[in-house]
């Protein structure tokens, strides 16, 4: 529980790296970076789930 708070303890705030970024190009990298992570777990979710579902039709 402890590893959880501390987690989103350390987010970064996106909008404050957008308010500061040099150019238009960091920013793009900072939005591609903040959902990146969230598209691969759902992807990997995805994944499991079909497996799951393929190996149950199966039987």
């Amino acid at each position: 529980m402890k590893n959880l708070l501390l987690i989103f303890w350390q987010q970064p705030d996106i909008e404050k790296k957008m308010e500061e970024a040099p150019d238009s190009a960091y920013e793009i990298g900072v939005v591609i970076g903040s959902y990146l992570p969230f598209v691969l777990l759902v992807g990997i979710a995805y994944a499991i789930y079909y497996y799951n579902k393929k190996r149950r039709g199966s039987k």
